[in-house]
């Protein structure tokens, strides 16, 4: 359920192998642009999106839940609509980046890049270069339902569009409640009850918990195999460093802040420092699973629905899906635990209240007819095209709602799931690639208390709603110039690398904190920090000066 916390302008991992690596130059694109309109399609809006049966070569992002993209049932539903056979090529789910790297910088890339997050940086780069073709005469032309999405989210468009006024991506609009404050903690409320705990509230009462969790046997089977907390190491909805630094500090998912003006980050604050502590003495106390280091979301997930594994007492994730299918006996029995007040009095967490994620679809140089290329990507931000890449087939993995029945928003409701989200499928695209999912189609769903996965997480997210971080503190969505860009590539992999690493070696005792906090400060100085920050402050300077 992911929203794009990935930010709008993280900067994509690995970005030191960008290089100048088009086979064809910017003159290249302008003669694709100019043709584009002689491209062989049907009219806006009208099916097959050709006449003559084309192809279209598309590399994508890996699922774990998504069997074979070649034969999915969706893909299947989108080639019969589009007269357009997908040629796919999968990149696997934890290299993507690399792999989206390798092929832009050696050229052989497809016609098409779906799901890979191409970053506003990379997008402008390479469409400078005419890697990427931009997609303003295509939207004009031929786009049906992207005019839609800017008229129903009106900030789309601004957010998508480069500082030279080209949009190089088709989006993924998910404005979805529960991401929107997505760094949660879940607790498995059994134990709580059976050792007499009340859910905690602040950093120490949630150390004395896990402790319990520990030593009092709460699985009842006389042996100290509980795992009182886990997580793991790819992506914000599962890992430590966002939930449980913020009782400590106000920052957002980039962990970036803005204070009397200036874009600062956390991790170079002395209350970064104070977190690491705090982590520490959890880690060095056998409360912090040393897995949640090493392991990925996928065997997070497979130790969550291992019968052989004891249960754990606390999940680091955005929703319980991460652990458990919502179809499993434990689902139920994880809570969220509000955000936890830290030793100085700060209780907050982050807030994204950008619902767009780009990058998700970009059309390269390659496509021999991006025209078709594009009606693709604008038929998939349709509600029809949404609901089946997303959710499943109609009257199969969801139905429409019998008379009466009304939707978490209390209005009548426009969908109900029959099928549970998360588990290997083949039938849908497990929410890859653009899709247009409001508040209200979203919140539009059927309000079952028995199974509505939707209403758990809106119900649950109240919980952290008045502790969300002021918008006026949280570093928005900014674009850089090309020279920016490039350096700011650079900067962004270096530290992050070494941010990540320090903090994995801090919190598990590797490194002493007290020893070498000074030493890890010299050496994000070293590696630029300070110009990192003076290019953010730029662009977030021009951002506010347009208000």
């Amino acid at each position: 359920m992911k929203k794009g916390l990935t930010a709008l302008v993280a900067i994509t991992a690995s970005l030191a192998l960008l290089s100048a690596c088009a086979d064809s130059g910017p003159n290249d694109t302008a003669q694709k642009t100019e043709a584009s309109m002689d491209d062989q399609v049907t009219p806006a809006g009208e099916f097959p999106i050709t006449k003559e049966k084309t192809t279209l070569k598309v590399m994508v992002k890996g699922s774990s839940i998504v069997e074979n993209f070649a034969t999915n049932e969706f893909t299947k539903w989108l080639e019969e609509k589009t007269n357009i056979h997908i040629d796919w090529e999968v990149a696997p789910e934890k290299t993507f980046a690399e792999k989206l790297n390798v092929s832009l910088a050696s050229g052989d890339y497809p016609d098409v890049l779906l799901n890979m997050s191409v970053s506003p940086i990379q997008q402008s780069i390479y469409g400078k270069d005419g890697v990427f073709i931009p997609l303003n005469p295509y939207i004009d032309k031929y786009g049906v339902e992207m005019k839609k999405m800017f008229e129903q989210v009106t900030y789309v468009k601004d957010l998508i569009t480069m500082p030279d006024g080209k949009i190089y991506s088709v989006p993924q609009v998910n404005d979805c409640y529960h991401c929107s404050l997505g760094q949660k903690m879940w607790i498995y409320q059994p134990w709580l009850d059976k050792l007499g705990l009340k859910m905690p509230e602040t950093t120490e009462e949630f150390y004395q918990v896990l402790k319990a969790f520990k030593e009092k046997d709460p699985n009842g089977n006389g042996k100290a195999d509980e795992i009182p907390l886990v997580g793991a190491t790819n992506g914000p909805s599962s890992t430590l460093d966002l939930f449980l630094t913020s009782p400590f500090i106000e920052k957002d998912f980039n962990l970036r802040f803005v204070k009397d003006g200036k874009v600062q980050v956390a991790y170079n604050q002395p209350e970064w420092k104070e977190a690491l502590t705090y982590l520490h003495k959890l880690f060095a106390e056998g409360l912090i699973s040393p897995q949640t280091f090493t392991q990925d979301r996928n065997q997070l997930k497979q130790m969550g629905m291992n019968p052989e594994i004891p249960i754990a007492g606390a999940i680091a994730s955005q929703n319980q899906t991460v652990f458990v299918d919502v179809d499993n006996p434990r689902f139920k029995d994880y809570v969220s635990v509000p955000p936890l007040k830290g030793p100085s009095g700060i209780r907050s967490t982050a807030y994204n209240p950008y619902a767009v994620s780009t990058g998700q679809y970009v059309v390269t140089n390659k496509a021999k007819n991006p025209a078709a290329a594009f009606r693709m990507a604008d038929l998939l931000l349709s509600e029809e095209a949404t609901l089946r890449s997303t959710q499943g087939r109609p009257d199969q993995e969801w139905v429409r709602p019998a008379q009466g029945e009304l939707g978490i928003n209390g209005k009548p409701a426009k969908w109900k799931p029959v099928a549970t989200f998360g588990k290997l499928q083949n039938i849908h695209w497990a929410q890859a690639g653009p899709s247009l999912r409001t508040n209200d189609l979203r919140l539009s769903v059927v309000a079952d208390p028995k199974n509505s996965l939707e209403l758990i997480l809106y119900n649950e997210t109240k919980k952290y709603e008045p502790y969300a971080t002021d918008p006026s503190k949280i570093v928005p969505p900014l674009f850089f110039t090309n020279e920016q860009a490039e350096e700011l590539s650079t900067i962004e992999k270096t530290l992050t690398d070494y941010r990540t690493e320090f903090f994995a070696k801090t919190v598990t005792g590797s490194l002493d904190i007290d020893k070498e906090w000074n030493n890890y400060l010299s050496t994000l100085d070293k590696m630029n920090i300070k110009r990192y920050l003076e290019i953010y402050q730029q662009a977030y300077t021009q951002y506010k000066s347009k208000k």
